[in-house]
């Protein structure tokens, strides 16, 4: 997978340099003829070997006390059961508890009526035995589990492949650059200077929403592939 932005011709002397203020000491690249600038992206597709689960319990009642005391023992059964199916501790993180005041509109009032409280608890599940991901979807809402938010797959280790992507990176560089130096009048180009931006990480995010027996099998997920990739930024002088 490929995404270049346009070429960038810059004027016939260029000067880069880092930041004095960043550093101090003060690099220049000095540069005689034109300047092309490209942004390529690379990625290597993959299997993944890592489920990101995402779950919640939301419990409405009376007053705030009741709502966070139901919230917590709900709560407290669903991570407890994802402790027995074998997940790591470590692997296991609450994003986010939520309390508010619950109103309902009343017709003939015209008017807000208070309906209690509802509490909102999240946790998310790094699922390191992906073959399993049905399974514990459907045991979390068996333990209380009241929605699912959705499955993410990734890389635990994506650096070989993102080393690869790199490469592939480099190479397509190279080869536009020198493609826009020839269509230009030069025979071909100089390396100037190469950033990388951000790690990138494409994989399929299926929604779960699990509503069936116990007694069925469990909730197909078929994980499909995740792409690791880089992107770099480079500048190249056009040469005689």
């Amino acid at each position: 997978m490929t995404r270049t932005t346009l070429p960038v011709l810059a004027a016939a002397s260029f000067a880069a340099m880092v930041p004095a203020a960043a550093s101090a000491a003060e690099v220049q690249i000095q540069a005689s003829g034109p300047v092309v600038e490209l942004t390529v992206s690379e990625s290597i597709p993959g299997d993944p070997d890592v489920a990101s689960l995402d779950a919640g319990v939301t419990t409405v009642a009376p007053t705030a006390v009741a709502a966070m005391q139901q919230n917590a023992t709900q709560m407290t059964a669903v991570i407890d059961r994802i402790r027995a199916l074998g997940v790591r501790r470590e692997d296991i993180g609450t994003t986010g508890i939520n309390l508010q005041a619950e109103y309902q509109w009343d017709e003939p009032s015209r008017m807000q009526r208070f309906q209690g409280y509802r509490v909102m608890n999240r946790v998310t599940v790094k699922l390191r035995d992906i073959g399993r991901t049905g399974e514990v979807l459907d045991a979390l809402v068996a333990a209380g589990a009241t929605d699912l938010g959705g499955v993410g797959f990734s890389v635990d280790d994506p650096s070989q492949a993102q080393s690869r992507a790199r490469t592939q990176a480099m190479r397509t560089a190279e080869q536009r650059a020198t493609d826009y130096a020839r269509m230009a009048g030069y025979s071909g180009v100089r390396l100037l200077e190469v950033s990388e931006g951000q790690p990138q990480f494409y994989g399929p995010m299926p929604v779960a929403a699990v509503t069936r027996d116990a007694a069925q099998a469990a909730t197909p997920v078929v994980p499909g592939q995740v792409q690791s990739g880089v992107t770099i930024t480079v500048k190249y002088e056009m040469t005689r």
